[in-house]
């Protein structure tokens, strides 16, 4: 069982994600609004959150911001009436590792929420070190010359599954179902965490030396 935070304004939106979520077997702390979600996840961290993205006063991404600063490493869910590209590429840019669009399936849901706690929770192995750069599994940090890089939990998973697997070339469904444990999905969520890690990992993220694309095919990691 984890405790999990959802925040949506809408009472029924709310009402059914939370029961959806309970009978999953969680322990589920529902808020209206950004500032009581921010009270309820400093009393008692939560697992993972679900978080709609219009919501009053704090809206969804800033609300993410602000929990991803007491925990760096909480699994996020977006929830939002919004469902073109750009909306769901901001959602994963401001670093949600999953976003759902309204409406959906309460049951499908709760697959997305479970599929970010498995991953953030899965058993870890030895650090994973390519040059200056470091990938400690089991203490869920990353570092580039003694740097913490600060990633999101879809990030760390994506870089670490790419440092297990040098020189491999991965397609962009691959790395959807091996790192997010989707079998279908959004393919821009990939194409958008590639490029936050680049943007962490590279020197110059516009010309990747290891993290490169591999034209028409995906993605593949170059060790130094």
């Amino acid at each position: 069982m984890a405790r999990l935070l959802v925040v949506d304004d809408d009472p029924t939106v709310r009402e059914v994600a939370s029961d959806y979520l309970r009978r999953a077997g969680h322990d589920v702390v529902a808020a209206a609004d950004g500032e009581t979600a921010l009270r309820a996840a400093r009393a008692r961290p939560p697992a993972a959150a679900v978080l709609d993205v219009m919501l009053p006063g704090i809206d969804g991404h800033e609300l993410c911001r602000w929990l991803r600063r007491d925990q760096p490493a909480l699994p996020v869910v977006m929830l939002s009436a919004l469902g073109e590209e750009e909306d769901r590429v901001r959602g994963l840019i401001t670093g949600a590792d999953d976003y759902v669009v309204k409406p959906f399936s309460p049951r499908e849901l709760v697959l997305r929420v479970q599929a970010v706690l498995r991953r953030a929770g899965e058993a870890p192995s030895g650090p994973l070190v390519d040059g200056d750069l470091t990938v400690d599994p089991r203490s869920r940090r990353a570092t580039r010359a003694g740097r913490d890089l600060g990633l999101t939990v879809r990030e760390f998973d994506l870089l670490a599954h790419l440092l297990r697997h040098p020189g491999a070339v991965h397609s962009r469904e691959d790395l959807l179902r091996q790192v997010w444990g989707w079998d279908f999905g959004d393919l821009s969520t990939v194409t958008v965490h590639v490029r936050r890690v680049r943007a962490k990992v590279e020197d110059d993220p516009a010309a990747p030396r290891r993290l490169v694309t591999v034209w028409g095919v995906g993605y593949r990691w170059d060790a130094g």
